[in-house]
């Protein structure tokens, strides 16, 4: 089956759009994905930058139930359904695939250190129960352990494991996966590390899930056309776009408050509120001042990069 035809391009690992009561706030997700529309990028929703880790059952149910209804006709629509708990990421999966998800990603349960073989068996089992396509996700920062290559290659042959979506930040793996799956039509390879988004596609990467796209999914729609189109040194121009406003709101800061600041960014763009789900928290006004103050300089300069860099 040739699952490159498909599961290809930039996805976009959406927030989580709450209330202040922390419910799913759906103006806002019907705002985040008509963006996502227009720029031709695609939402994969309850991964790591939608909190997944936070966010209750019920409202994982919820969100995913509303996103397929939301989502526009002939868009993909990817939904995580990482957890602790095999049993819970099955029923996640069987509940995205009665709403129409074209494909699940997990990641490893972050609780155990688990050796390679224990991998290998998770991810078995949990590909023989799940109804549909899964992408392995590799994310070190939050799992505390790196899935390695062969074992990701090891597992590529089950017939509904159709990818892998990697945001370890080495060099020496990216170069190695592109390597290992650029040439085959069964087994896609998504990259979750911005900073290399460009050189990752012109190399073979299959797509991107870059964070920064909730803000500018403009972006990596111009990046991806460039790189497909030959012109990789227009690509370079919008990964240094790239690069600019994904410092705005993760340079300084932990994972979990580049998430806050991310929401303070799309709330500038009146695409969302900026709540996040315990135990994520807002930082001070003073910060929150410097982030907006950063936001709204770069998406000036940034406006100017754009209209010059569609002139080349």
């Amino acid at each position: 089956m040739n699952n490159k035809q498909k599961f290809k391009g930039i996805v976009v690992p959406a927030v989580t759009p709450l209330t202040k009561d922390f419910k799913l706030d759906i103006t806002a997700l019907e705002k985040m994905f008509h963006n996502f529309h227009k720029h031709n990028v695609m939402p994969f929703v309850n991964g790591t930058t939608g909190e997944s880790a936070s966010l209750p059952f019920k409202l994982k149910k919820d969100y995913v139930i509303a996103a397929s209804k939301i989502k526009y006709p002939g868009d993909m629509l990817y939904f995580g359904i990482s957890a602790n708990c095999l049993e819970e990421s099955v029923t996640l999966a069987k509940i995205g695939f009665d709403h129409g998800v074209d494909a699940v990603a997990a990641t490893l349960p972050s609780y155990y250190n688990l050796s390679d073989s224990q991998m290998i068996r998770y991810f078995e089992q949990l590909a023989d129960q799940v109804p549909g396509p899964i992408i392995i996700y590799n994310i070190p920062v939050t799992t505390r352990m790196s899935i390695p290559l062969y074992v990701i290659d090891e597992l590529s042959v089950h017939e509904r494991i159709i990818g892998t979506k990697d945001s370890e930040r080495s060099d020496e793996r990216l170069k190695e996966s592109i390597k290992l799956w650029s040439g085959r039509e069964d087994f896609c390879h998504f990259l979750g590390w911005a900073p290399k988004s460009t050189e990752a596609l012109i190399d073979g990467s299959d797509g991107l899930i870059p964070s920064t796209g909730n803000i500018c999914p403009h972006i990596y729609e111009e990046m991806y056309k460039a790189v497909k189109n030959g012109d990789n040194e227009r690509a370079y121009k919008f990964q240094k776009l790239s690069d600019m406003m994904g410092d705005v709101y993760q340079k300084g800061k932990l994972l979990g408050e580049s998430l806050w600041a991310l929401k303070v960014c799309m709330h500038e763009l009146e695409l969302c509120e900026e709540f996040v789900m315990p135990p994520l928290y807002p930082l001070n006004e003073e910060e929150k001042s410097k982030i907006l103050k950063h936001f709204r300089h770069n998406m000036e300069k940034e406006n100017l990069l754009i209209k010059t860099s569609t002139n080349v």
